[in-house]
This record gives structure tokens, C-alpha cells and sequence, in this order.
């Protein structure tokens, strides 16, 4: 079911639009002067579908309303409706007729050439955004089960973990990730990703896989927070899944085991 959605002269409607040049990637998010009064519907994430490819998005198994107020819903109709969308079309198009169209994505971002601008970025913004979309939830929880030990274990506690986390991210600079990865030892980790790129890829600062992230690119955060990047922060902690990041704790955990 649609929802109209009246907005007052601080918004009015979005353009986005991914350019590309010379092999570089931009996110192009052009704002027009708002007008007194400006209608926008948003619609429901069922409605959303990629074009037929190797990969599918994530469905959100809440409404565009479900975070609000913290995130709000034109916020989450926009990032997930419109940015993660695009990532999907274009990585799908990128690798069709490749040796990657069949590949797991996450030996895809292993493998990968790095001097492949368009691929580093789509593949990195499809697998950044799944994460993201599948660790969301509209009930604060904390973490439990293995995951709560292990925290304890290797931060002290649950609030040195928000604490540490949370500073780390406010100070990433630009557009990039701050993740939760479980590194090659099987050892709980903080770290950090500029644009698209996460710690599966050959340039990672802590080689890891990661169980959660957030996204500190603007599209995630300004039309609710604008240059507020830490009241952002905060709402996100407040809506993480723990039990889904418990669940992807138990599946690295299993992979460091094998090698």
C-alpha cells in the first residue's frame, strides 16, 4: 500500500543518478530549490525488484517507517529503493558474460582486480548495502547467545564495543564503512573502508569478514541529520539486528575454522 507523504518547503523531490568517467564512479545526488509544498509518495519495499541478474536484493522485512523516527521513511525509501537498487543493476550488468556472473560474492570481492573502478564499486556497494539492509531492525535488541561472550571476551564489555565503534565512526572522513569483522584468527575486529570497499577485498586494512557495518556515506544520514553524522550513528545502533549479526558471527567463525 502507498503512502503519500507531504513534505514542507525543506525538501522537495530527488534526482539520483550514478555517473561514469573514465572509469571512475560517482554518486550524483542533485537537490533542487524546495518549492512551498511538495508531495512525494513512497511506495513499499515489496514493490522493488532488480533487473533479472545474478544477484537479487535483499527484501526489508519492514515498512519504509519501520526505524522512524531515528531513520526516517523517505531516508529508507531513498537508500534502499534508489542507491542500493542501483548498485544491484549495475554490478548485475557488470559481470554478465564474465567469469564472475556465477561466482559467490564474497570470492568475487577476494578476486577482483582493484584497477577495475566500475566492478570494485558495484560489487562493493551491492555487498555493503545487503549487509546493511539485512542487520536493520525496528526493536532495540543487544547482543546474545556466542556473540555476547565473545564481546565480553574481547572488549570488556558491551558498552566498550558502542563506545569504541561509535568513535570510529564519527571519525571516519568522506564517504566509507565502519565494520564488526571476525579477522583470520577467528578475533573480533573494528575497522574502517573508504567509498564501496570492504574488508574482503585485497586492500584491506584488517582482512576479515564482516558480521556488521554501517554506512557513512550522505545518502544514508543527511536528509534526516544533515551534517549531524553522530545523532545518525546513534539511531543506527539503536536498530541493529543482534541476532542477525550473532548469526553471521557463527557462520565466520565455522570459515576460519577451514582454513
Amino acid at each position: 500500500m502507498k503512502k503519500n507523504v507531504v513534505l514542507f518547503s525543506t525538501l522537495a523531490s530527488f534526482l539520483l543518478l550514478f555517473s561514469c568517467k573514465e572509469d571512475k564512479l560517482t554518486e550524483v545526488v542533485e537537490v533542487p530549490l524546495p518549492t512551498k509544498e511538495e508531495k512525494i509518495t513512497i511506495g513499499s519495499p515489496n514493490d522493488v525488484k532488480a533487473d533479472p541478474g545474478s544477484f537479487e536484493m535483499t527484501k526489508l522485512p519492514f515498512n519504509y517507517d519501520g526505524l522512524a523516527p531515528g531513520i526516517r521513511t523517505l531516508t529508507l525509501e531513498t537508500h534502499y529503493s534508489k542507491h542500493y537498487l542501483s548498485y544491484t543493476n549495475a554490478f548485475n550488468k557488470e559481470i554478465v558474460s564474465t567469469e564472475y556472473e556465477n561466482m559467490p560474492i564474497e570470492d568475487i570481492l577476494k578476486k577482483l582486480d582493484l584497477s577495475n573502478a566500475k566492478l570494485r564499486q558495484n560489487a562493493g556497494g551491492y555487498y555493503n548495502h545487503t549487509l546493511y539492509f539485512n542487520i536493520l531492525t525496528p526493536k532495540e535488541q543487544t547482543p546474545k547467545d556466542t556473540l555476547a561472550g565473545s564481546i565480553n571476551k574481547e572488549f570488556g564489555s558491551f558498552n566498550n564495543l558502542t563506545n569504541q565503534f561509535k568513535a570510529q565512526s564519527e571519525k571516519q572522513f568522506g564517504s566509507g564503512w565502519v565494520w564488526l569483522v571476525v579477522d583470520r584468527y577467528g578475533k573480533l575486529q573494528i575497522t574502517t573502508t573508504d567509498n564501496q570497499d570492504n574488508p574482503l577485498m585485497k586492500n584491506a586494512l584488517i582482512p576479515g569478514t564482516p558480521i556488521m557495518g554501517i554506512d557513512l556515506w550522505e545518502h544514508a544520514y543527511y536528509l534526516d541529520y544533515q551534517n549531524r553524522k553522530g545523532s545518525y550513528i546513534d539511531a543506527f545502533y539503536q536498530h541493529i539486528n543482534w541476532e542477525k549479526v550473532n548469526e553471521y558471527y557463527v557462520e565466520a567463525l565455522k570459515k576460519v575454522k577451514k582454513v
